[in-house]
């Protein structure tokens, strides 16, 4: 590397990475700081009363969030940074509990596309939100994060399968149910019930429904001779959250900015708090008629004024998979941030928003690099088209370089993370978007 990076930092996003097992979890780290930073919160079912030069936020689900800053005077734009906070894993099912060889396991299904063959072997922790009835009645929503080791899934050993490394399916129905406990009679409700009262001293409670998933308890670290690199559950996309909110805590709160952090966008993005969802176009209209032109057409005048840089991580150059990279478009690890580019649209940047971010990173002196996929390969996708879609914004795909996307741990640059901040600072700071 040129440049160390910043270790504070760092340290913060390795600390973001260990309390977010969920993206409930996520979203409430980061509105205990803006919180802390000043940030007040607003409820949807409640009328707004919004004041310029003010700082707000809001969530829907308790998984998706937005945050804003309104400048001191009329709010004619916003820079907006996006990201979601969802990964793909294993999510348990509604009726998991399940015994097989005396051992009590617990059904899974995969959320998203995640990539199977990393999870045997791991020390797994659960951790998501339950529903509960107390005596009187009451219903409550909690979270649970039971952080440390209470399932493996362990592998057949090679003995049995010769051909194993010659590569094979897995079938998660049949193959992937976390052992957790040597049991024919214990269920799932009975651990709930332990765990809720160990991390909440809740004790009669009726546990009516959860949302829970498994996850790798090994905290992230920082890997090489020189810490060039941070190995972590959850990267993809915490990683630009945390990038996302250190910029607008860290700008100068001159411009009207906005972060929006959506739900669900590894299994589609539609839903009500995903980016297919009316969260962040419910917001806009809000804004626009409290402190914009309070008009179906000051709205979208605001809307067309503005930009969106969705910030989604990039496949980095794998040193032992270079022939899967275009040739001229192997961004690297450390090197910058990443303009992601594709003439199927499945990444939104076009020439106009993808010059703006050049001359964005050119002031903030950061190095920049593109990606575009193989053209005989497929392209994923990002909530960058999904919210040009749906609100209209002119938007741009970027992110940090990263290998093992999709995988239980993955690995980024460390030295990235600085630089794709000061990006993003320069943005929220940029006095016009043209």
């Amino acid at each position: 590397m040129s440049e160390t990076f910043n270790a504070d930092r760092v340290a913060r996003l390795c600390e973001f990475l260990r309390q977010s097992p969920t993206p409930w979890h996520a979203t409430g780290a980061m509105a205990e700081r803006l919180e802390h930073a000043g940030f007040q919160r607003l409820e949807e079912t409640a009328n707004w009363q919004l004041m310029p030069g003010q700082r707000y936020y809001v969530t829907r689900n308790d998984s998706s969030l937005i945050a804003f800053q309104l400048p001191s005077g009329a709010l004619r734009d916003l820079r907006m940074i996006g990201a979601h906070t969802d990964s793909p894993g294993l999510h348990l099912k509604p009726n998991a509990t399940q015994y097989a060889a005396g051992w009590l396991q617990l059904g899974v299904q995969v959320y998203g596309g995640a990539l199977l063959a990393p999870w045997f072997d791991r020390d797994l922790g659960i951790a998501g939100r339950v529903h509960i009835r107390h005596a009187d009645g009451q219903l409550e929503s909690m979270l649970l994060n039971v952080d440390h080791p209470v399932a493996i899934i362990p592998s057949l050993a090679i003995h049995l399968d010769r051909d194993v490394n010659a590569g094979r399916s897995i079938n998660p129905q049949t193959q992937m149910a976390p052992v957790l406990l040597q049991s024919d009679t214990d269920k799932l409700q009975d651990l709930l019930a332990r765990w809720l009262e160990a991390e909440h001293g809740l004790r009669a409670v009726d546990i009516v429904d959860f949302e829970l998933g498994f996850y790798d308890v090994q905290p992230p670290s920082l890997v090489g001779v020189n810490q060039e690199l941070i190995a972590s559950a959850r990267l993809d996309n915490l990683l630009s959250c945390f990038v996302g909110l250190e910029a607008l805590l860290d700008c100068d709160g001159q411009q009207g900015a906005l972060l929006v952090a959506n739900d669900h966008e590894e299994v589609g993005s539609a839903t009500a708090c995903g980016a297919q969802g009316p969260f962040l176009g419910d917001v806009l209209k809000r804004l626009n008629a409290q402190v914009g032109g309070a008009t179906e057409e000051s709205l979208v005048q605001l809307t067309q004024s503005s930009l969106m840089i969705s910030c989604d991580n990039a496949h980095g150059l794998h040193p032992n998979f270079r022939d899967k990279h275009d040739e001229l478009h192997g961004p690297s690890l450390n090197g910058g941030p990443v303009i992601k580019v594709n003439a199927s649209q499945r990444y939104a940047t076009n020439s106009v928003t993808g010059a703006l971010f050049r001359d964005v990173c050119r002031d903030a002196d950061v190095p920049v690099q593109s990606f575009v996929t193989r053209s005989d390969m497929g392209c994923g996708t990002t909530i960058g088209p999904v919210t040009a879609t749906e609100v209209g914004v002119p938007t741009m795909d970027v992110g940090l370089s990263q290998w093992a996307m999709h995988s239980i741990r993955e690995t980024a640059g460390t030295q990235d993370v600085e630089y794709l901040t000061r990006a993003l600072v320069g943005f929220l700071n940029r006095s016009t978007l043209s």
